[in-house]
């Protein structure tokens, strides 16, 4: 809702019901409210009362129950994300998406020590997002999600150039799965056979066994650590790759899910329950869900309220979720799916911290040495 259409009182008395809330899980009565302003906004429960009937009428606030007090729609919750967050707002369908660029940590010491603990040992991307799933099931109160990108897994075995015309060049990649990728690279220079056949060894000697996500970002590093012992030729690596020699093709993307037993205990009746199960069980729709929203190209947050547009089972959840790096590449996407009463605050800062704690993990000793054959699990 725009700031226009709601007051400072009501905008107040609005936050105040949805903090109330997320803290309870019960409807919220006027005099819960004028007990959490303790007299310092001056609102008197009549005059809380009349606001939360106002907000009522606008679609903020639904009454469950007759004498009950009243719970925040999912517009309310929109509403409360885009004011704690002050993102940019984004259209998604009949849905808000907020997008909040990370900043600086927010989590207490215990949680992120709690974080960094539970990814003891992880030495390779494909147990980061293994291991995400279940941290993100462990502190929130919904579902941890990791969808890994198109390449994470796939490990260099070969790759080939050869020049099709005029600035354009063939690649053809062999992944130690088996799989023959080819793929057209229109090049900004022209480059003879020689400096194919050059690029294609360097590659080949120096990033055999190496998963695909990290070569190019290694490829970055050293053109800029040895641009001048070998610049010629590392041009022409960088060049190749930036254009795509080594993005791979589009094999099932791989996504871990933990923490289906936590939704069990919310307060949605058994068939809606039901229902929504059946929705998150589909993995396929999760991985459409994730692509839809989170974009792996930014380093953003976003925060969707109300996955009705998935399914219309999940009207009741919130997706928390961002891209997860290792320099340029795009290691896939980490994400909490839980019911609208969560601590936004909290899951929000946890989220990124996450993901941006691939860079620090990934980065390791133990994580820099190339795989070796047939030790990496792909998806």
């Amino acid at each position: 809702m725009p700031d226009a259409r709601i007051s400072p009182r009501e905008r107040l008395v609005l936050m105040a019901v949805v903090e109330l809330y997320i803290a309870t899980g019960e409807p919220v009565a006027s005099q819960a409210v004028a007990h959490f302003f303790a007299n310092r906004e001056g609102l008197s429960s009549a005059t809380i009362r009349n606001v939360m009937a106002s907000l009522g009428e606008a679609g903020l606030l639904e009454q469950p129950h007759t004498s009950a007090g009243r719970a925040p729609t999912a517009a309310a919750f929109r509403y409360y994300v885009e004011q704690i967050t002050q993102p940019s707002r984004q259209a998604a369908g009949a849905q808000t998406a907020s997008t909040i660029r990370p900043g600086p940590s927010q989590l207490s010491d215990a949680r992120r020590g709690q974080i960094e603990q539970s990814y003891t040992g992880v030495a390779s991307s494909h147990e980061y997002l293994e291991r995400t799933s279940h941290v993100l099931a462990l502190i929130s109160s919904g579902l941890g999600v990791a969808l890994a990108s198109s390449t994470v897994g796939q490990v260099l075995e070969h790759i080939h150039f050869s020049r099709l015309s005029t600035g354009r060049v063939l690649a053809v990649l062999v992944t130690q799965a088996g799989a023959v990728q080819d793929r057209a690279l229109t090049l900004d220079r022209e480059m003879t056979h020689l400096e194919l056949e050059t690029a294609a060894r360097y590659l080949n000697e120096n990033f055999r066994g190496w998963p695909i996500e990290r070569i190019r970002a290694e490829v970055e590093r050293r053109v800029e650590a040895e641009r001048e012992a070998y610049q010629q030729l590392l041009a022409s690596v960088e060049e190749l790759c930036r254009k795509g020699a080594l993005a791979g093709g589009e094999p099932e993307q791989a996504i871990f899910v933990d923490g289906m037993a936590n939704l069990i205990n919310t307060e949605l009746d058994r068939e809606h329950l039901r229902q929504m199960l059946i929705a998150l069980e589909a993995k396929q729709r999760l991985v459409e869900l994730l692509n839809a929203y989170v974009d792996g190209r930014q380093q953003e947050v976003r925060v969707v309220v109300g996955l009705d547009e998935a399914s219309p089972a999940m009207q009741d959840l919130v997706l928390i979720g961002a891209p997860a790096r290792l320099g340029s590449a795009n290691l896939g996407t980490v994400a909490v799916i839980a019911p609208t009463r969560i601590q936004y605050q909290e899951m929000i800062q946890a989220v990124s911290y996450i993901a941006r704690l691939s860079e620090r993990i990934l980065e390791s000793p133990a994580a820099s040495a190339p795989a070796q054959p047939g030790g990496v699990v792909t998806p």
